[in-house]
């Protein structure tokens, strides 16, 4: 997990060699360690080496398919930030983004300064709180200093959405969450679309982390036509 006072270091796997160079160049204009692949077994090297603070990952590589990768990814290293790379600019691809587990997204041709807004919201999300360090409710209990999230004293994997999620709707259980509230805090920079099962997806996936019965949740409580709310 990244500290507060350490360089952040990016690694951006994509095939196209001109992107890679000016991407390497910004990153390391706003003091951020760049490592770069141009395909999916060399960013694998590259992470084997030194697991980055966060990947820029292209959708489309010569060697794999990025929906897979960041699934992969994600199974193997739940807190790394992911942003995905992509030419597309179709909705559903977005959403399929989102959904296998990635942070973000940004497409080609994109901005810089939007590119480094975007690494550097996902590495405040990251970063340990700096706030109350512990709460307790009911059989869950949040270390907000180290980021672990513990179920009837047993820690467990949460995805990085997964874990700022389980915080938001923790630090506003004194009422009903709606979807919109949702939608701008966990993905403040990216355009979620109201139809879009991504929040759901989030939902289901902690459901099944935290609950002794996800189909009859005790603490996320679905409120129809609102949103959530999360009971102590």
């Amino acid at each position: 997990m990244l500290k507060n006072n350490e360089i952040p270091v990016i690694l951006v796997i994509d095939d196209d060699e001109d992107i890679l160079k000016v991407l390497k160049a910004n990153l390391e204009f706003h003091s951020f360690k760049a490592l770069t692949a141009s395909s999916w077994s060399g960013g694998k090297k590259v992470i084997s080496t030194a697991l980055p603070d966060l990947i820029i990952l292209d959708l489309t590589l010569p060697d794999g398919d990025g929906v897979d990768i960041c699934r992969t990814l994600r199974k193997q290293h739940p807190w790394l930030p992911i942003i995905m790379l992509t030419a597309r600019d179709k909705i559903s691809d977005k959403v399929i983004g989102l959904e296998s587990g990635s942070d973000d997204y940004v497409v080609k041709p994109f901005e810089t300064l939007e590119l480094i807004a975007r690494i550097k919201a996902c590495l405040r999300r990251s970063r340990p709180s700096a706030h109350e360090e512990q709460i307790t409710i009911g059989d869950i209990t949040i270390d907000y200093k180290r980021r672990i999230v513990k179920v009837r004293h047993k820690e467990i994997v949460l995805t990085p959405k997964e874990y700022d999620l389980l915080c938001f709707l923790v630090a506003n259980r004194s009422g009903v969450i709606d979807r919109d509230d949702i939608r701008e805090h966990l993905w403040e920079e990216s355009k979620i679309y109201s139809w879009s099962r991504v929040i759901d997806v989030h939902i289901q996936h902690l459901r099944q982390k935290i609950e002794k019965n996800h189909s009859d949740p005790e603490y996320i409580i679905t409120v129809p036509g609102v949103g959530y709310r999360f009971k102590e």
